[in-house]
C-alpha cells in the first residue's frame, strides 16, 4: 500500500478491494450525511443534510438551476413558501433545516410563478422550453394580457445602457431579434434567452475558465454577448459547447438541430440516445449520441459521470461527422 493510501486511509472512509494482482485498492468514501426530517405540504420527508429544498420537492418547476452549476436564483420559477420566512423562497438554493414546513403549491407560490411565467413569456420565445407550455397551462398564465410583442430588434447588440426609449404602452417589450448564424457548429438564438446565466457560468470559472461570452447591458436591455459583439469566430470561444449543454430554453443549439427544425424535420420521439466513450483521446470522457433517421443529430454528456459532468471539448461535442462520411 503506497504512503498516499495510507494517508487516505487514516482520513477518510474508504472500503479495501484486491485488484486482479493481488494488491490492496484503497477506495476513500464520501462521509455520511445525517438525514433532516422536512414537510412538504403536510407530508413529512427525510433528505440528506445540506440539501437544497429541491431535492425534497419532487415535481417543483424549474428553469435555471442547474445540476452541474451552482444555483444562480434568477428565473425564480421554483420559488416555494417556508413557515416563518418573509418572502417566497428559491428551492434551488435555500438548504433544507430540521423542522423546516414547506408548501409548493400555495396560492402566493401560484400567483408568483403565474407572474414569472407572464413576463417570460410575453417578451420571449418559450417554444423549445422543456416543460414551458405545461407550467403555463398549469398556473393559467396569460402573458397576452401584456399586449401583443413589439417588433423584433436587430440592434440590440449596440444599446447602451441609460439609453432607453420610450414606449407607447400598446405592446409588450420583447427580446426578439434575428439568430446569430456565424459559425458552421452551434446557433446563438437570443429571442429564445431568459438571462439565467447559466452559458456564462459554463463558459466561465465554473467549468470552461474560457470567459467568451458574458452579460452586456443593463435592465431590460441585459444581454449574453461576447467581448465588443464579436462575432463568434473571433472572440476567445473554444466550441466546448458546454453552454449548449446548459441551455434551458433551446437559445443556444447545435447548427444541425436548428436546421432541421427550420425546415420541420426535427422529430424527439424518432429520436435514440446512446452512451458511448469518446475515441478522440486517452482521458475517457463519455458521450451522449442523438440519433435520428441513423444521423447523429447532436451529442451531449451524462451530467452524473465522474469524468465529464457533462462537458465535453470541441471534438467530443462536434467532432462527429466523419462517422456519417459514408462516401
Amino acid at each position: 500500500m503506497t504512503e498516499r493510501s495510507e494517508e487516505i486511509k487514516r482520513h477518510a472512509p474508504v472500503v479495501t478491494r484486491p485488484d486482479e494482482g493481488g494488491l490492496t485498492t484503497v477506495v476513500p468514501l464520501a462521509p455520511p450525511r445525517r438525514l433532516v426530517d422536512v414537510t412538504v405540504d403536510g407530508e413529512p420527508v427525510r433528505v440528506p443534510e445540506g440539501s437544497a429544498i429541491l431535492a425534497a420537492c419532487s415535481g417543483t418547476p424549474t428553469l435555471c438551476y442547474g445540476d452541474t452549476l451552482t444555483p444562480k436564483n434568477a428565473c425564480r420559477v421554483c420559488v416555494v413558501e417556508v413557515t416563518g420566512s418573509r418572502t417566497l423562497v428559491p428551492a434551488c438554493s435555500r438548504r433544507v433545516e430540521p423542522g423546516m414546513e414547506i408548501t409548493t403549491d400555495s396560492e402566493r407560490v401560484r400567483h408568483s410563478r403565474r407572474l414569472v411565467l407572464e413576463l417570460l413569456g410575453s417578451s420571449t420565445d418559450l417554444s423549445t422550453t422543456p416543460g414551458a407550455a405545461e407550467w403555463s397551462e398549469e398556473y393559467g398564465a396569460w402573458p397576452e394580457r401584456f399586449g401583443p410583442r413589439g417588433e423584433p430588434s436587430t440592434d440590440r447588440d449596440a444599446r447602451h445602457p441609460g439609453a432607453h426609449e420610450a414606449t407607447d404602452g400598446a405592446t409588450a417589450a420583447t427580446v426578439a431579434q434575428p439568430a446569430k448564424v456565424d459559425n458552421d457548429l452551434y446557433v446563438r438564438d437570443y429571442g429564445k434567452c431568459i438571462l439565467c446565466y447559466k452559458c456564462v457560468d459554463a463558459c466561465g470559472e465554473q467549468w470552461q475558465n474560457t470567459f467568451a461570452i458574458g452579460v452586456a447591458g443593463r435592465g431590460f436591455d441585459a444581454r449574453i454577448s461576447t467581448e465588443h459583439a464579436a462575432p463568434l469566430p473571433d472572440s476567445a470561444c473554444v466550441y466546448c459547447g458546454n453552454c449548449i449543454e446548459v441551455c434551458p430554453t433551446g437559445a443556444l443549439s447545435f447548427k444541425s438541430e436548428y436546421d432541421m427544425r427550420a425546415a420541420g424535420t426535427w422529430d424527439e420521439s424518432r429520436q435514440t440516445e446512446t452512451t458511448t466513450i469518446c475515441t478522440y483521446c486517452g482521458v475517457g470522457c463519455n458521450v451522449t449520441l442523438h440519433v435520428q433517421d441513423n444521423e447523429i443529430v447532436k451529442v451531449g454528456s451524462p451530467h452524473d459521470n465522474p469524468v465529464t459532468h457533462g462537458n465535453l471539448c470541441v471534438k467530443g461535442r462536434f467532432g462527429f461527422q466523419h462517422v456519417q462520411n459514408r462516401g
